[in-house]
């Protein structure tokens, strides 16, 4: 296993859809398992396969709740329905979120509370969660890299600009550019 460098904002993987996984084998699973090293090395909650540079439909996600309920695995080819997003003044406290491919900042976004994920795992068995709270928002966030989105394409306005300026000012936004946790001094 392996940590792999992650892609900043502004690499073209990161900004353009994913393909299905279509091959199953000991390159995928080498892939998923550097993945995890990674996500943890970083530390993060998911890491979806175009921020380490493959545009491939398939995530890692590990978070544990207030109950100490662990939620690991790998979502291959996903699909995810969500509920409607809530309306209204964000919660910067509850609703911020950040990105490893945007490291060191955090931003607050409404997203949906519930969410549906099915997926298959490595061996090609189908799967679903029903999410709700942090664990809906984990699966949308990285289901949102697999078609090209970053969580700062979704900030309203006033959040909008100031991540825009903040990504300039960082010389982000361009191809080309990674971190790699544990040898560089950056965190999302």
């Amino acid at each position: 296993m392996a940590v792999l460098p992650i892609l900043i904002t502004g690499d073209p993987v990161l900004h353009g859809s994913a393909s299905s996984v279509t091959v199953f084998d000991d390159s995928l699973r080498e892939l998923v398992a550097d993945m995890v090293e990674t996500m943890h090395a970083a530390p993060g909650v998911g890491l979806a396969a175009p921020q380490v540079g493959f545009p491939l439909r398939l995530f890692v996600f590990h978070w544990v709740d207030d109950s100490d309920t662990e939620f690991s695995g790998v979502a291959v080819n996903p699909e995810l329905w969500v509920s409607p997003p809530p309306v209204g003044e964000l919660d910067e406290d509850e609703e911020s979120e950040g990105c490893l491919s945007v490291p060191g900042e955090r931003y607050p976004l409404h997203r949906s509370e519930l969410a549906i994920l099915r997926a298959v795992d490595l061996d090609q068995n189908p799967f679903e969660i029903r999410a709700e709270g942090w664990l809906a928002r984990i699966f949308q966030h990285e289901y949102d890299h697999l078609d090209g989105v970053l969580y700062v394409d979704r900030l309203e306005h006033v959040h909008a600009k100031t991540a825009a300026k903040v990504i300039r000012k960082a010389g982000w936004g361009t191809p080309g550019l990674s971190w790699t946790p544990g040898v560089d001094d950056l965190e999302g």
